[in-house]
């Protein structure tokens, strides 16, 4: 208090603004936690599932699948990218609840389904197995997640 402002408007006026600058960093998502978080869990399930011929999504990313599948370069990318981004910044986005990891969710979810459909693509043009169960729904999984953070990240006023 002082003599200027004996109440501590000022005060409580400064506290105020700093209230309402976190709120603006931070994102309520509502119903879309559970889709997400739903789709998070599809998408670790797919990992465990037959990517290439026998060879789970595990086998892939570790590179110990069967040689004479030839897996290849993008299904082994787009396992690592789902991973990191459709598991670890989902997760870190639902938990922390910012804009700015909420943007960073969608942008990369949206690239990982690019980068599914093309390990999708690729093993649909060489000889030997094709994509397996659990690659086309990873990528099934990464889209829902692509849509719901895009959706919540548009959704600010």
């Amino acid at each position: 208090m002082t003599a200027k402002d004996p109440n501590g408007i000022a005060a409580l006026r400064a506290e105020i603004d700093a209230v309402e600058r976190s709120a603006l960093r931070r994102v309520d998502p509502g119903v879309r936690a559970a889709v997400i978080a739903g789709a998070i869990m599809v998408l670790l399930l797919a990992i465990t599932l037959p990517w290439v011929g026998d060879a789970s999504g595990w086998d892939v990313l570790r590179g110990t699948a069967n040689p004479v599948d030839r897996v290849g370069l993008l299904p082994r990318m787009f396992g690592g990218v789902a991973l990191g981004l459709g598991v670890g910044l989902s997760m870190l986005a639902l938990v922390t609840r910012r804009w700015g990891l909420v943007w960073a969710s969608a942008l990369g979810c949206t690239y990982c389904v690019l980068d599914g459909v093309w390990a999708i693509w690729s093993r649909q043009t060489v000889h030997g197995p094709g994509p397996g169960i659990g690659l086309v729904l990873a990528v099934l999984a990464m889209a829902v997640l692509a849509v719901q953070w895009l959706w919540l990240a548009l959704s600010r006023r």
